[in-house]
């Protein structure tokens, strides 16, 4: 009886050891997928500091502003300021400072060219020849025939001239004080010995010279009108009332 159960025990322990074992399952993250989930963070905080953009930095320098550039010369005869299409609403105050600067030197080329039609018109001329086998005294008194007597050469150096002018004084504005787009004042003349080479404004006060800066903004305003007049006389008969050939 005692072998019998015994050989039962042994029969169940054996068949116990053959008998399928239940393993709990543990989860392992793939090297792959946490590569993939912190390519996706990082991605989320370059989207965060994305949509915060930077200040943009302050600039350096302070343009006159476009109330102080308007303010002169004054404009009584007209009882406002004269701006029909409404030019001086554009743009930034740089705009506006290099309109001004632009008017100014427009106007001192209308007046030059004014001064030169007027002379030339009245028989005035300089001894000598303006180039070979062209003398001064054989040029046309009429405006336009008097440019077209110019060599090719001559009217290349005119252009010539007033390039360097104006490079020089783009040059100068930015060396040698502060740029009219920077804080200058527009229509200020930079080449040294051309606008008053007898130094008359030498000892002006700022009062003189600002009434001497609105006088020539007039002035060459009327000289732009005027010698748009004599080229419009000039080049179509009867088109200015009242002008006598020219």
């Amino acid at each position: 009886m005692k072998l019998s159960a015994a050989l039962i025990l042994a029969a169940a322990g054996t068949a116990s050891a053959f008998a399928p074992v239940q393993h709990q399952k543990v989860a392992f993250a793939s090297p792959s997928s946490a590569v993939f989930m912190a390519d996706e963070e990082a991605a989320e905080e370059a989207e965060e500091v994305a949509e915060e953009p930077a200040a943009p930095a302050e600039p350096t320098y302070t343009c006159m502003s476009r109330d102080a550039i308007l303010a002169s010369p004054n404009t009584i005869e007209f009882g406002s300021k004269w701006d029909p299409l409404g030019l001086s609403d554009l743009g930034s105050d740089e705009t506006i400072a290099w309109f001004r600067h632009s008017e100014v030197k427009h106007g001192r080329v209308a007046m030059a060219a004014f001064l030169g039609w007027c002379v030339v018109g009245s028989g005035l001329r300089f001894p000598g020849d303006l180039s070979e086998g062209l003398s001064f005294s054989s040029i046309p008194s009429h405006g336009l025939d008097a440019w077209e007597a110019v060599p090719g050469w001559g009217k290349a150096q005119m252009l010539l001239f007033a390039g360097l002018i104006e490079f020089h004084d783009e040059l100068f504005h930015t060396r040698r004080g502060e740029h009219y787009l920077r804080g200058g004042t527009p229509g200020k003349n930079m080449v040294p010995g051309l606008y008053d080479p007898l130094g008359l404004s030498k000892n002006k006060s700022e009062e003189q010279l600002a009434r001497g800066r609105d006088v020539e903004i007039k002035n060459g305003r009327l000289a732009m009108i005027g010698f748009a007049g004599l080229w419009s006389a000039a080049s179509i008969e009867g088109s200015v009332p009242f002008q006598p050939p020219c």
